[in-house]
């Protein structure tokens, strides 16, 4: 829109403010060889004209000023409600998931209690079959060789939460190789061999799977000894690592030696056994899988104990989290609650 002003020529583009093209219909100067031009003597100079449109522009922003403040804070307590509705939403579905991770963990550590009890007594079983087998080696004052090809034999399990128990037995294998990088490894359990496999995957001569799963026997042990044996390499020292129970809540890295029929038959009291020559490849491989039932049962017992802790502490930390997002939640549905009641009484007044 353009005005005219009486006298000139000049046109006077429309004012504007707030970004918003105000008309100004009561100011607005005909040309001057309009007809209407008639109406406006009082305007005779381009300074009072000026002075016309400054004050009616003050006037106009002072009534504007309030309707437009009132429509940004009402556009700004939508978007506030909007966000608000969409916390609230998604406080209450991590409410609800956290809770359902609860339950979840709360039935993981009262199964893990009951296969524990049944696991200490496989464990106290094993403890004889291993107590045996050492005595007869202390008794014949049996030592490895020093030098000659080393076997490791490493008892683990397939299933994870249960805390750093495979990382823990796992991390002492890696020390013991330090020590013999060219020992070959035989590997019971899938989360040993995953670990170890990163550095060590050409040491794994052989693997079992499946171990874990229930409480070990000892015709599991007797057919992986006897797997070991079919092994193409012949070995002078064979050492089996495993998790030592200490106590329910404990536990330990622990490693027993298993001996050959060479090391066995020339150990210096050997003699006092009455055992013939060709008996001693069989008492060797007896041996053996007794040391390796040993370490099955005193492994599961140890992840049973520490899969046990392990959901105890996450059902104790998913209960604190329980309680820090429902006062989130009650806090933030009170601020909705607040907001929109005010807006129900904002409304009301401006109706009045």
């Amino acid at each position: 829109m353009l005005f005219w002003c009486r006298n000139t020529s000049r046109q006077i583009p429309a004012l504007s403010f707030h970004s918003v093209r105000l008309p100004l219909p009561l100011v607005f100067l005909p040309p001057p060889t309009s007809p209407l031009s008639t109406s406006f003597h009082s305007i005779t100079s381009l300074s009072l004209f000026s002075r016309f449109i400054s004050r009616k522009m003050s006037l106009l922003r002072t009534s504007v000023r309030p309707a437009t403040q009132a429509v940004k804070a009402a556009s700004a307590r939508s978007v506030v409600a909007s966000n608000n509705y969409a916390t609230l939403r998604e406080i209450e579905m991590r409410l609800k998931s956290i809770k359902n991770i609860e339950k979840i963990t709360n039935t993981m550590k009262i199964v893990a209690s009951t296969k524990l009890s049944r696991a200490q007594r496989a464990m106290q079983d094993s403890r004889a079959y291993g107590a045996t087998s050492d005595e007869v080696f202390k008794n014949s004052e049996a030592k490895a060789p020093e030098e000659g090809k080393k076997l490791i034999i490493v008892s683990s399990s397939d299933k994870g939460l249960c805390g750093g128990i495979h990382s823990q037995i796992s991390k002492a294998v890696r020390a013991r190789l330090a020590s013999a990088p060219d020992a070959d490894l035989v590997v019971m359990g899938e989360k040993a061999k995953v670990q170890l496999a990163r550095t060590y995957a050409n040491n794994i001569k052989l693997s079992f799977n499946n171990i874990g799963k229930e409480v070990p026997t000892f015709a599991e042990a007797l057919i992986i000894a006897d797997q070991i044996k079919q092994l193409e390499s012949k070995y002078d020292d064979i050492e089996i690592f495993y998790n030592h129970f200490k106590s329910g809540i404990s536990f330990e890295p622990t490693s027993v030696p298993a001996f050959t029929e060479q090391t066995l038959t020339s150990s210096p009291n050997f003699s006092a056994y009455d055992i013939e020559e060709e008996l001693a490849d069989d008492l060797t491989e007896f041996s053996l899988a007794n040391a390796i039932y040993w370490a099955l049962a005193e492994g599961y017992a140890c992840e049973q104990s520490a899969r046990r802790s392990a959901m105890d502490n996450a059902s104790k930390n998913a209960g604190d989290m329980i309680g820090r997002y429902s006062i989130l939640y009650n806090r933030t549905r009170q601020a909705v609650i607040t907001n929109e009641l005010v807006d129900i009484i904002t409304g009301a007044s401006s109706l009045e």
